[in-house]
């Protein structure tokens, strides 16, 4: 049996108090979160938090916002899931990004054999509902040889009808996510899946607008790392980018490390779509939360530097980035709203996988997962289900006047 999570306890109910509170749509000025057991029971002004209830005061000039959700990430904390795709390796890389306002995820598992993504989805099932795991992304196999990225060519495989069977599994694990290449799937390969209940995402993909409108059509709602590992925008030929940015019903995840994506295409992306269109992501990988600076990746040497993270041939090789570090990258680099990059980070990725009753907001009724930041966008605190979290961010230190 897989060993499960730490749980932290704390109280029972309690008022989080802070000078800004972001609730997923608008901003509320001096004013609490009041949360009972798991769950919020509602916002107040200060003055109008029951006597009764136990007070935590953020520090002067704080924000409080609904805990980020994270679609991709492949690791955290010296820990990589293509290393060993096991629950205890999930929660482990849940664990590392809380610090970082990450309240839930999707452990991510890029292309690799049958048998190594099977055992992912099979643990997958144990590790769901705790430890901040919400699903499993499955990025490939089933993507295009033209757009491998940095994943392994050998290990890239042609979609058959009869992979339904074992893929039909991946319906059954929470709120899960399948990264492919539609026009490298057989007709049918995607409603059947959308109809099980797995979020199904264009990436690695050379797909042409009418591939994208019949994949669309077919069930697909998501576009993984929008702007990488496709073909860029053309006046005559407007592929997945420009699909994406003009049909709504696609929700597009976007890594705002300053690497991937130049901050004007950032502020064109939320132009077009808006901040309910567009998820930010980390693509995180072991170094996160970790002092190492290289990784092993399927028999290749991954090595960070200077922020980057790249393969001996120069690829970018997943991202050096947390959920606060994105949402802040977008405020300072591509001068999009805080309300905006901070919907981005939380009710958006919650819409995507049909969990926006749960999460991604404060209000009454959601569950108590929280983040409290600096007016510098530093992460002070984490909070989930209502349990203060212990694992703080050294970017940012609690001020002595907070009662925390």
């Amino acid at each position: 049996m897989p060993q499960e999570p730490d749980i932290v306890t704390g109280p029972h109910r309690c008022a989080v108090l802070a000078d800004r509170v972001f609730d997923g749509r608008g901003w509320h000025e001096g004013a609490a979160v009041l949360i009972e057991a798991e769950r919020i029971c509602g916002l107040s002004r200060w003055g109008e938090v029951p006597e009764n209830w136990p007070q935590e005061r953020l520090p002067q000039g704080a924000i409080l916002a609904p805990g980020f959700i994270d679609l991709q990430v492949n690791g955290g904390g010296g820990v990589l899931l293509n290393d060993a795709p096991t629950a205890e390796s999930m929660w482990a890389i849940a664990r590392a990004h809380r610090r970082f306002g990450t309240t839930a995820c999707l452990p991510t598992l890029i292309t690799d054999r049958r048998e190594r993504t099977r055992a992912a989805i099979a643990a997958a099932r144990g590790a769901v509902g705790k430890g901040g795991v919400l699903g499993l992304h499955l990025e490939g196999p089933f993507i295009s040889l033209a757009r491998p990225g940095v994943h392994r060519p050998d290990r890239i495989a042609s979609a058959r009808l009869e992979d339904l069977e074992w893929l039909a599994d991946l319906g059954g694990v929470g709120t899960s996510m399948l990264t492919l290449a539609p026009e490298c799937v057989p007709a049918g390969f995607i409603r059947m899946l959308a109809q099980q209940g797995v979020r199904i995402s264009v990436g690695h993909s050379e797909a042409s607008a009418a591939d994208m409108v019949r994949a669309i059509d077919e069930g697909l709602t998501g576009v993984t790392h929008l702007f990488n590992a496709m073909p860029p925008l053309a006046g005559r030929g407007p592929g997945i980018v420009g699909t994406a940015l003009t049909d709504q019903r696609l929700t597009a995840g976007l890594i705002v490390d300053g690497l991937h994506v130049d901050p004007i295409n950032v502020r064109v992306a939320f132009a077009a779509k808006g901040a309910d269109g567009i998820a930010l992501v980390t693509d995180a990988m072991p170094t996160v939360g970790a002092t190492i600076d290289r990784f092993d990746l399927m028999g290749r040497t991954i090595t960070l530097k200077d922020g980057r993270l790249t393969s001996e041939n120069g690829t970018l090789a997943g991202a050096h980035l947390d959920m606060a570090s994105s949402v802040r990258n977008a405020v300072t680099l591509a001068n999009i709203p805080l309300a905006d990059a901070l919907r981005a980070a939380s009710l958006t990725p919650a819409r995507f996988l049909g969990l926006e009753h749960e999460r991604g907001a404060l209000k009454p009724g959601a569950r108590a997962d929280l983040v409290a930041l600096t007016s510098d966008l530093k992460v002070i605190a984490t909070w989930v289900g209502g349990e203060l979290q212990r694992e703080l961010s050294d970017e940012a230190e609690t001020s002595e006047n907070a009662q925390l």
